[in-house]
């Protein structure tokens, strides 16, 4: 394993000075470590998504004449691509960057459904890109690891060229875990809790990546309850407002709650001017806002920065509202059950979750099988 002090140092002594990306699990230890020693700040940006990182670090090569590193996982790699291929390849202004790719569904390890097959492809689909890489893993040191850079990928950066670092689980040691400080009582799996208690025998929910959909399928366990009225989004994170949108426009007569994270929303802000276009008066959006990257660790988002519900409004949303608390949740989902969506209610809730959280026992076709059916009813 390689400390990521030293690992940074390394880096600092070839001038790569300045980090992007959206954090990763495989990278948390890495992303701790970064965050805690350059805070979030002119070397160090969360962006909103992966694409937005890598023309980050293109416009730093283009200010300095110096390297920036990307990190994501490598889902992430999805959102990169076109500014890859179309941006910074050799073929258009061979601007080199380095990426840092925490390997998740890697073969021969067992991960979640939505990383197999990304993990599948990942090392063909770098080799496609003409990105040269190294991997780093358990039985990996700080000596090999310069060497390799050395020998391996520093002649393609002096070509204009991307490489990239792929990190296998366990490649960092542990460090002081990073943890954003969110002033809120509510939990958000109390707050989940609330909105299902409080939804209607024919409302559908579509809930996205992460814990939130973990979430939402152990509140419906604990209260014995089927699985049928919700989309448990896998994968394709910031992209479930837009499953949520299209089932609502096909289905007018249900009311469709989309559960969203403040993390997801960013990523594909976008999805909220079509919303608003669309104006589905059958939309409920709730935005569960922590204020950090809660589900690979606790960095950060912009989303302190910013105000979702005058976004929202800007965008067409006949409404918007938000809460703290329990009771005025409560109040607040029967008040705009009989209102005109679409609807953005956001709501403020703590940063953290059970140890003891669960996944979803069921595999996603079945989810879809059974969510179809619901739906059709």
């Amino acid at each position: 394993m390689i400390h990521p002090k030293e690992f940074l140092d390394f880096l600092y002594k070839q001038e790569i000075e300045f980090f992007t990306g959206v954090p990763d699990s495989q990278l948390r230890e890495f992303c701790d470590y970064l965050t805690q020693t350059l805070g979030i700040g002119k070397q160090h940006i969360v962006a909103p998504n992966e694409g937005n990182a890598v023309t980050l670090a293109a416009g730093y090569h283009l200010a300095t004449g110096k390297i920036g590193m990307v990190y994501m996982q490598n889902s992430g790699l999805g959102n990169a691509i076109n500014p890859m291929t179309s941006l910074v390849d050799p073929k258009v202004y061979a601007i080199p960057l380095v990426y840092m790719i925490g390997w998740r569904g890697m073969p021969g390890i067992h991960d979640e459904p939505q990383h197999v097959k990304q993990g599948e492809i990942t090392m063909d689909l770098l080799k496609l890109l003409g990105i040269d890489s190294i991997l780093l893993s358990k039985e990996s040191t700080i000596e090999e690891v310069v060497t390799s850079f050395k020998q391996t990928l520093l002649p393609a950066l002096t070509e204009g060229k991307s490489v990239a670092f792929v990190v296998k689980k366990g490649a960092f040691e542990p460090v002081k875990k990073y943890h954003h400080k969110v002033f809120s009582t509510l939990s958000r799996e109390r707050a989940i809790e609330l909105i299902l208690q409080n939804t209607e025998e024919q409302d559908a929910i579509v809930s996205t990546t992460g814990k939130i959909s973990r979430e939402v399928y152990e509140q419906r366990e604990f209260q014995k309850q089927g699985h049928d009225k919700d989309f448990l989004t896998v994968g394709a994170m910031g992209h479930s407002s837009m499953i949520a949108l299209q089932i609502a426009e096909q289905k007018p007569k249900r009311r469709i709650w989309s559960l969203d994270g403040d993390g997801a929303m960013l990523m594909h802000t976008g999805a909220l001017a079509l919303i608003g276009s669309r104006k589905p008066a059958n939309f409920i959006h709730i935005l569960l806002n922590n204020y950090v990257h809660e589900s690979v660790g606790s960095i950060p988002t912009v989303a302190e920065s910013i105000n979702f519900l005058e976004i929202a409004r800007a965008c067409g949303y006949q409404a918007t509202y938000q809460v703290h608390d329990e009771v005025t949740l409560i109040q607040m989902i029967q008040r705009i059950k009989i209102e005109s969506g679409p609807i953005l209610l956001q709501v403020n809730v703590s940063n953290g979750s059970r140890k003891d959280l669960g996944r979803p026992k069921i595999l996603p076709i079945q989810n879809k099988i059974d969510f179809m059916q619901f739906l059709k009813e």
